[in-house]
């Protein structure tokens, strides 16, 4: 048996990372761990199709391989900065045998999020399961610095993008299917120099429990998962250096988290083993208490 407190490298062990944002896996000197040698499939989502925002890298690409491992065909939606994750997201999900659909563009726009629902559609079949995951942050010094370009980006990316993909996904959306939002620790544990990115994850969650119960009639289950600490390009990108040695430090495990660790609670959610789950959250936080 494994130590959860144990068996990953953590950021304080090579020194301070700092990346250009939005930050690339493949510039990380401390790579996250994605499930690419560890995750084994056994057809839980077989014939899906699934949409997944964010799909590039981090909780994005844990995703993307774990649903190719269990047998769903994907589209990865990223910004056009992260082709060369994107790319790479996309050679492990073929290498799982499965399908794998690159979508760069702008999810602040709603046309495109159409976009995406529609060439979803049009190249995978068909849309079973949604997965709202990108988002952005910038750690900023208090209310004050956050400017208003900064929040209406924030608000775009991590709440506008997933009403209008909700909204333009829904016509396809069968009995059976699927939307999983990822929110974070943050809805319930906001930091200060995370104001506005903590208020959009709260948003999400409230989303979700909303969105929930009109889909239920339907057939439609709508869950988040929300994160603690977890290791993915984001962090180095946007937190000072000082916050990155010590990231996922405060934790009981006492350590920040893998995407590959996440990636298995997006398998519950889509597939039928949490068929009487809906409306709810899945916190992976390192043992820090959610309400």
């Amino acid at each position: 048996m494994s130590d959860p407190t144990e068996g990953y490298p953590q950021p304080d062990d090579q020194g301070p990372e700092q990346l250009e944002h939005p930050g690339r896996s493949a510039d990380m000197d401390l790579q996250p761990d994605h499930g690419e040698q560890s995750y084994r499939g056994s057809g839980k989502l077989e014939g899906k199709r699934a949409l997944i925002t964010g799909g590039d890298s981090g909780i994005g690409r844990a995703v993307a391989i774990a649903f190719a491992r269990e047998g769903a065909d994907v589209l990865i939606s990223y910004l056009e900065d992260e082709e060369t994750d994107a790319r790479e997201t996309c050679r492990l999900v073929e290498q799982s045998g499965r399908r794998a659909v690159a979508a760069p563009g702008d999810i602040r726009d709603e046309q495109h999020c159409q976009a995406l629902v529609d060439q979803c559609v049009a190249e995978l079949g068909g849309l079973d399961i949604l997965v709202n995951n990108a988002a952005y942050q910038m750690g900023q010094d208090g209310i004050a610095a956050i400017t208003t370009e900064q929040f209406d980006r924030v608000m775009k990316t991590n709440v506008y993008a997933m009403f209008w993909l909700c909204k333009a996904a829904l016509p396809h959306l069968s009995a059976g299917s699927t939307i999983i939002n990822t929110t974070s620790i943050q809805a319930y544990e906001p930091s200060p120099a995370l104001l506005d990115y903590a208020t959009t994850k709260a948003a999400i969650l409230n989303f979700t429990k909303g969105l929930a119960q009109e889909l239920a009639p339907k057939g439609i289950r709508v869950n988040a998962v929300a994160p603690g600490p977890i290791w993915t390009p984001l962090i180095p990108a946007t937190l000072p250096a000082d916050k990155v040695d010590q990231f996922g430090a405060d934790t009981p495990l006492g350590r920040a988290g893998q995407p590959a660790e996440l990636a298995p609670a997006f398998v519950f959610l889509a597939s039928d083993d949490s068929s009487y789950i809906t409306g709810e959250r899945i916190g992976i936080t390192g043992g820090k208490p959610l309400p």
